[in-house]
């Protein structure tokens, strides 16, 4: 039997001897790739997602802080705004010198049962270390340290005492219009919040803030 010849011609689906145009084909998006069909619950969603972020970096990063008092002059002016991180601490401890905010103490609550608002004063006494405040300046372990930047010479007198474990002694830079260690005692550590870094606000006088160079030379 003679074998048939080759044909070119494709398998009929019956379209054509109907006389219709093929079917459609309808590719159906998967659920993730659809747009949100409400704008203001797609609103909602971004904030939410900006507030949580924001809350996360203020509770575990960095917070802004005011100062509202004089006890820092001249180092920290009132309506200073400042940039404290939170992150420093948990890897390693304050430094003398250190800018620290930290919340009220337990003795600050009893002196003011009202208090509720945080402190920002300069690390001095590190936790072992005596402290004595006399003829004007102070002393660590006996010896006096040197001070450059404080409003004016301490006109009091104070220990000489041994910090605590797991305390610091704090003090303001304007030594005499300052409610810090040498009132009310020493701050423990789980009351501290953070080391304050940097300031942002007034323009004029933006940048970092910190440990002064003879704090870290004893070092």
């Amino acid at each position: 039997m003679p074998i048939p010849p080759r044909s070119n011609a494709q398998p009929n689906d019956g379209s054509e001897s109907s006389g219709q145009p093929p079917p459609k084909l309808h590719l159906q998006r998967r659920s993730s790739d659809r747009r949100n069909d409400n704008p203001w619950l797609e609103a909602v969603q971004i904030v939410g997602s900006a507030l949580v972020l924001a809350i996360g970096i203020r509770t575990f990063v960095a917070e802004a802080r005011y100062i509202p008092s004089e006890s820092m002059i001249p180092t920290l002016e009132i309506n200073d705004r400042l940039i404290v991180e939170k992150v420093g601490y948990r890897f390693g401890d304050p430094q003398r010198g250190d800018i620290i905010v930290f919340n009220p103490t337990d003795e600050l609550r009893r002196l003011n049962p009202s208090l509720r608002d945080a402190f920002i004063k300069r690390v001095i006494g590190l936790p072992g270390e005596k402290v004595e405040v006399r003829d004007g300046k102070v002393f660590i372990n006996d010896e006096p340290i040197e001070e450059n930047y404080t409003a004016a010479p301490p006109n009091y007198n104070w220990g000489p005492e041994t910090v605590p474990p797991d305390s610091y002694f704090v003090m303001g830079d304007n030594r005499n219009n300052s409610y810090d260690s040498h009132f009310w005692g020493y701050v423990p550590s789980d009351k501290i919040i953070g080391n304050a870094v940097f300031r942002f606000w007034p323009p004029d006088r933006i940048g970092g803030i910190g440990p002064e160079p003879p704090y870290r030379d004893e070092q």
